[in-house]
């Protein structure tokens, strides 16, 4: 049985990663098991910066031996270590599932030993899971670098979701901040992943002359997914957005997270300042527009142009950058250049080709539709018509769609901070409570003091 002390410790130092937010999967479950990896299944609730917390997120232990300068759990940090078997995991798992605390599991952990003694456990542990306890619920693994081939592909076969962290945008800041870890490690494993899965998606077109349906794979249903630390290191917006599009491209990864550099940690090597969350927010806009919009990122940014504008969205960004394109007439542009106007969304967009069939649309519509008009005003015509007189030139759109984007960029910069999801914080609101009421009592006792006085 796992003790509060070491699953404080181990819950604690699984908070920094942020790439467990949802399955995807619908892998079949096995008929005398417990649980669901469905969409329905999982309860998801996220946080304000999109972290999940429906997952039991853990660590299998933080005892590492790497020495990365921006981890918390760095063999040279000075923190108390705990690690756990997979027997006490399994039994953890399945006490909080029946408890219904949760409705998946993310497992994670610190390079233990080895790469391959720590795959180990963590492959003997989901093993375990599924076979012994019949566990169907949501499995998301983080996989350990320079581990072992088959170790990579035995623990895929029990995992809904895999992911390997890239942790950072390029092999000249892997070599400085975290020395041990290459880009070949992390990207081998995502390699082999994606080409074991590829070919049992073609096995089954070819046995059942259908495509597979999203998420009901046999191998990882839910895919694979990375995470990127932003800030830490010197790269540009560009640079790490031509990464992104690589690994979409030939890794067939679901997401790409970006999670801005916080100084949780000190060394000389490390800015001493956080990157904020503004540019987070911006490059997960980007993101958006390469998987669902049709852009690429030499479109976005460019050498002239490494990093994007924080106080505009990037697809205002780049539409400014092209207004020859603009104005687009709402009532004969196709679905890809409606894709492209600032303020129009997949659905809109896909309304708008609807809604053209049984007459011409106006401003109103538009609204009506669900087209953002705010940003939309200044790149479209209805009917060869603007919505308001307006000077086409860049200056003017800018400070006009500035003025609409300070409050967003406030709120985005001002959110409360993260906080991990403690799984003893109701144990300890009575213990919470009483230490606020004796620090009123004190307080009215001086103040009584005080009067007393005068």
């Amino acid at each position: 049985m796992i003790d509060e002390g070491r699953l404080k410790i181990l819950t604690d130092g699984a908070k920094y990663d942020v790439s467990c937010s949802s399955s995807g999967s619908r892998r079949k479950n096995t008929k005398d098991g417990i649980g669901n990896a469905s969409v329905g299944g999982i309860c998801h609730s996220f946080t304000q910066d999109g972290r999940c917390i429906s997952l039991l997120k853990v660590l299998m232990t933080n005892d590492c031996i790497f020495d990365c300068k921006y981890c918390p759990n760095r063999k040279s940090a000075d923190v108390p270590r705990a690690i756990v078997t997979p027997e006490e995991m399994c039994e953890l798992v399945m006490g909080f599932y029946r408890r219904n605390y949760i409705e998946g599991f993310f497992l994670s952990s610190a390079v233990y030993k080895t790469p391959d003694y720590t795959m180990e456990l963590l492959y003997r542990t989901i093993k375990m899971l599924r076979e012994n306890y019949k566990f169907n619920g949501y499995i998301h693994l983080k996989g350990i670098p320079h581990a072992d081939r088959l170790l990579t592909e035995q623990a895929a076969a029990y995992a809904d979701r895999m992911s390997y962290n890239v942790e950072l945008p390029s092999e000249q800041s892997l070599k400085l901040l975290a020395p041990q870890k290459t880009k070949e490690s992390v990207f081998q494993p995502m390699r082999q992943l994606c080409e074991e899965k590829r070919a049992l998606a073609l096995e089954h077109k070819l046995r059942t002359g259908r495509e597979e349906r999203r998420g009901t794979g046999r191998f990882l249903p839910a895919g694979q997914t990375t995470q990127m630390i932003i800030g830490a290191s010197p790269e540009t917006d560009g640079q790490i957005l031509r990464l992104t599009e690589f690994m979409y491209q030939k890794y067939d990864l679901k997401r790409v997270y970006y999670s801005s550099y916080a100084p949780v940690v000190r060394d000389p090597l490390l800015p001493d300042t956080g990157a904020g969350l503004l540019r987070e927010h911006r490059l997960y806009q980007a993101d958006w527009l390469l998987r669902f919009y049709g852009f690429k990122a030499e479109e976005l940014l460019s050498e002239k142009k490494p990093n994007f504008n924080l106080f505009l969205d990037p697809k205002c960004d780049w539409a400014l950058q092209n207004l020859k394109d603009f104005p687009v007439e709402i009532n004969k542009a196709s679905y890809e250049q409606l894709l492209r106007i600032p303020g129009v969304g997949v659905k809109s967009a896909r309304r708008i080709i609807s809604a053209r069939k049984q007459g011409k649309l106006d401003f109103d519509g538009l609204k009506r539709i669900g087209v953002v008009l705010k940003r939309a005003r200044y790149f479209i015509t209805c009917s060869g018509k603007m919505e308001v007189s307006f000077r086409l030139d860049e200056d003017s759109i800018t400070s006009a769609l500035i003025g609409d984007e300070r409050r967003k960029v406030w709120d985005i910069e001002n959110r409360d901070s993260y906080r991990q999801l403690s799984l003893f914080d109701d144990m300890h609101l009575e213990e919470e409570k009483n230490v606020i009421l004796k620090d009123q009592l004190v307080k009215e006792a001086a103040n009584s003091a005080v009067f007393g006085q005068l």
